[in-house]
């Protein structure tokens, strides 16, 4: 009796061990089948279509016409998550934040820009409470008298300072304002003055970030040589530089710049009667003990230290040679990290000449991040924009079309991946991103077969995506320039502009003749005759404009 209790308890236990084990497979084999569903990567309806390029555009309409460019952008982000939801309310905000904001925010790359931001506002708030920046204004009057001079030296210092765009942009300002103030030029011309040679110049500069960018996208081919091959080609960027120049040197101002010049003229700088940087003003007074050195040296030790900080993280002390390690560098650390220690050596400096106490150098840290809160703001609306046009392919959407064009029109191929390019990096404020889709498009196309038109076509990316970099307001260097000046950022994208939209025309005709001729040296010299001529159009057209008026 027990021995038959007992086995029907053994196979009771048996028949529940059984259940039990059939139980735990299907729910493991249920939860294998969800997890398998969320590996599968979620694609909206709209995913590589035109409509993926909509919610930039938006942004910058409205930025535009309402000139409130933190709710433009908001608008413009919440229009891509929409298509990226399917208008899904919950999973629309959901997207916004959890996909963008805190993205871009937990991105190591974006905070590091933003600590080099922050470490550079508060180096700018030290050298004006030391009386630097003011020593450095006074002494430029006596040696700078005209307006001319002013911009020509703003341009010279942003050709000097090539290695980077953001780093260019914060340094020319804060070392130009009080010169150029002083020459009633105004902040929008200023700002203009700075994003001319930040990505321009960095666009044609082996020794730069941009550099490296551009050679790790070059797959299969020698990427620095590509990019020195290349620079000829660059006609946007040497372009802009021969306007530039020209403009100064002729006094030819059109558009709503000419406005903002002619106010400047009457003691307005500013054209709307304020500067939405004023917290970076607070505090300055003038220090007896400033000297021009307390302005050059920590500028000159900012240079120094970037210049090694990047380095550093491309192994240059590891025994890596000093092109190979800029061209491996990584921006944002190298950046993050020489700005510290710059940093560190202002302040050490200022303490042991007693020019500023330690408790007024820490006071400056807080100052300077307010002043950059402005730029910090745009900065990562401008990034969530991105991630929203990321999400919905918009790359897969222009590269596809591009290669549409690939087989047909092989003369024009260079002039319309120009514009193509200026389009894509308008639209999402971003050329390293058009780098990315277009360079190794092109390279695929013409590798092995005609090198010569591979390298117009890859120039003309470059050239294009700078362009529509300079153009577009969401731009991360437009932005900068914009806090580089302490210009409002909607007059500097404004103002700028029309300047840009001249020089992408004549660029784009310039591709044409290189389309055809596949030469430098008849392509390059067509364009600069080009570009001076529609000045001189320009300047005469302005003349009898205004002689109408007068009349």
């Amino acid at each position: 009796m027990k021995i038959n209790e007992r086995k029907i308890k053994w196979m009771n236990g048996r028949k529940i061990s059984l259940l039990m084990g059939m139980t735990v497979m299907l729910i493991l084999s249920s939860s294998l089948t969800v997890f398998a569903e969320e590996a599968v990567e979620y694609q909206p309806d709209l995913y590589a279509t035109a409509w993926a390029l909509l919610p930039p555009v938006v942004a910058i309409a409205l930025a535009l016409v309402t000139k409130e460019v933190y709710s433009s952008l908001f608008i413009g982000i919440t229009v891509g998550s929409l298509f990226y939801s399917g208008f899904n309310v919950q999973k629309t905000f959901v997207h916004i934040f959890e996909g963008g904001i805190i993205s871009v925010l937990s991105d190591s790359y974006n905070v590091g820009i933003l600590v080099f931001l922050v470490i550079l506002g508060a180096m700018v708030s030290l050298m004006n409470r030391a009386g630097g920046s003011a020593a450095f204004g006074h002494w430029a009057k006596t040696h700078i008298k005209t307006r001319v001079g002013a911009q020509l030296a703003t341009i010279v210092l942003g050709v000097l300072i090539f290695i980077d765009d953001y780093f260019n942009c914060l340094t020319v300002g804060s070392v130009m304002r009080p010169v150029t103030d002083g020459h009633n030029v105004s902040r929008a011309k200023l700002a203009y003055l700075i994003d001319a040679t930040a990505a321009p110049v960095c666009i044609i500069a082996p020794i730069s970030s941009w550099a490296a960018a551009v050679s790790g996208f070059v797959e299969g081919e020698n990427g620095l040589s590509v990019f020195v091959r290349a620079i000829p080609y660059n006609f946007y960027a040497l372009l802009t530089i021969v306007m530039m120049v020209g403009m100064v040197v002729m006094k030819c101002e059109y558009g709503p710049m000419a406005t903002h010049e002619k106010n400047a003229l009457k003691g307005d700088i500013f054209t709307t009667g304020k500067n939405v940087y004023t917290g970076s003003e607070k505090g300055v007074v003038e220090n007896p003990n400033g000297q021009v050195k307390d302005l050059l040296i920590p500028i000159i030790s900012l240079i120094v230290c970037c210049i090694i900080g990047m380095i550093y993280t491309g192994g240059f002390f590891s025994g890596t040679d000093f092109i190979t390690a800029f061209s491996k560098s990584d921006a944002s650390i190298g950046l993050a990290l020489g700005s510290f220690f710059g940093l560190v050596i202002t302040i050490v400096m200022y303490m042991f000449r007693k020019v500023l106490s330690f408790k007024d150098c820490m006071d400056c840290i807080p100052e300077g991040f307010k002043a950059m809160v402005p730029a910090i703001l745009i900065l990562t609306f401008a990034w969530t924009l991105k991630a929203m046009t990321d999400s919905l392919g918009a790359d897969v959407f222009v590269a596809e079309t591009v290669k549409g064009f690939a087989d047909s029109l092989l003369n024009f191929l260079p002039s319309i991946i120009f514009l193509i390019a200026c389009f894509l990096a308008f639209a999402t404020g971003t050329s390293w991103g058009t780098f990315g889709i277009l360079i190794p498009i092109v390279v695929k196309v013409f590798s092995g077969t005609n090198p010569e038109m591979m390298i117009i076509s890859i120039s003309a990316c470059m050239a294009g995506a700078v362009c529509g970099d300079h153009c577009s307001p969401i731009s991360d260097t437009t932005i900068m320039a914009s806090a580089g000046a302490q210009c409002d950022h909607v007059n500097h994208v404004s103002t700028q502009l029309p300047y840009a939209i001249v020089a992408a025309a004549v660029s784009f005709v310039t591709y044409i003749v290189a389309g055809f001729a596949q030469t430098a040296f008849v392509a390059l010299p067509v364009g600069i005759l080009l570009m001076l001529a529609v000045l001189v159009g320009i300047k005469a057209l302005s003349k009898y404009q205004t002689g109408e008026q007068k009349e």
